[in-house]
């Protein structure tokens, strides 16, 4: 693929900034947009392009082609809607918004424009659940049964009074924020889920969000999922199981804080006992920022829907929304 690509940054904070630095050879940034226009100068002075405050102004900069949507949740689908209405194909992070209801008009919308819009399941990406994924494609470790997932971490300092505590600007708390990363990898293993049990809870944090959320997931053929997402796990921790009829794959740590990202192979053999076991680690820089983006240039060259799209978003907002309206978290919904 050879095709430069134009691209327009909205939201400069942690993500966007991450965002700028993969576009690689195949991506040009052209404009950046932050309220803190300082945070969009900085940027904008590091990757190139113009700095905004207005993000409408990013959008309408001639040559942008692909927008990179980075704000806090209650913008996602405000700003994805416009840039779908410019004409331009967009990565949107997760969870594309507060609620299915604000993402669901930009399925028909993206088709009527005839653009590509794909949701930052930024996990799918990491060379641990690549290599995973090549595995259970391969039929290694069988039919799968079911899945066990934890994802948690400790919050900090003021925690509680943060963007992400506001249930106006985020939708809700640790269900919506970390939650959506399991759901959608449940779903990309197991698929559809059809049962949907759960129970969100404020235990610590002075919030009327959510800091801990548990997920029952299972699907018309009774595979099940088994989730948790935290902002009490004090230590960071990601831990994700997935059991086979002929073997178990177990994904632990992202790098960073939640340690060296490794994949365990445990292939059952045939008089069972103890498993043969292969282990891959991955303690080189994390690389799934740059391969998620390529495929998605890739999605646009040759015309193909977007693997973690709009309908991956849906599905695990609406999920999402099961659980706070049972949970009694009925301002989330």
């Amino acid at each position: 693929m050879t095709a430069k690509f134009g691209v327009a940054i909205i939201g400069c904070g942690f993500i966007g900034q991450k965002r700028a630095g993969t576009l690689g050879s195949r991506g040009r940034l052209l404009a950046c947009a932050d309220p803190e226009k300082e945070r969009a100068d900085s940027v904008a002075r590091r990757y190139g392009g113009a700095g905004f405050a207005d993000w409408a102004e990013a959008l309408a900069t001639p040559g942008v082609q692909v927008v990179i949507v980075a704000t806090r949740h209650d913008a996602l689908a405000e700003i994805t809607a416009a840039a779908i209405r410019a004409g331009k194909h967009v990565l949107v992070e997760k969870p594309a918004g507060r609620n299915p209801d604000e993402v669901f008009p930009l399925l028909e919308l993206a088709a009527a424009h005839g653009v590509k819009v794909h949701v930052g399941f930024n996990h799918r990406y990491h060379r641990a659940f690549r290599k995973a994924r090549e595995i259970v494609d391969g039929g290694a470790i069988g039919e799968l049964m079911f899945l066990r997932a934890r994802y948690g971490h400790g919050g900090r300092p003021g925690y509680d009074r943060e963007w992400r505590a506001d249930p106006v600007l985020s939708g809700g708390g640790e269900l919506i924020d970390q939650g959506p990363h399991l759901i959608d990898l449940a779903g990309w293993f197991l698929g559809h889920f059809a049962e949907v049990q759960g129970f969100a809870h404020t235990y610590y944090w002075d919030m009327p969000v959510d800091d801990n959320g548990f997920m029952i997931l299972r699907t018309a053929a009774k595979q099940v999922a088994f989730l948790h997402a935290s902002c009490t796990e004090w230590k960071n921790l990601f831990s994700f199981e997935l059991y086979g009829r002929q073997g178990k794959l177990e994904v632990t740590g992202l790098g960073g804080s939640y340690g060296t990202e490794r994949l365990t192979h445990y292939h059952m053999l045939p008089e069972m006992g103890p498993p043969e076991t292969t282990s891959w680690e991955y303690p080189m820089a994390d690389d799934s920022w740059v391969a998620e983006l390529q495929e998605f240039l890739d999605d646009i060259e040759l015309d193909r829907a977007p693997a973690a799209g709009l309908d991956a978003a849906i599905a695990a907002l609406v999920i999402v929304q099961q659980i706070y309206k049972a949970s009694g978290y009925d301002h989330h919904a």
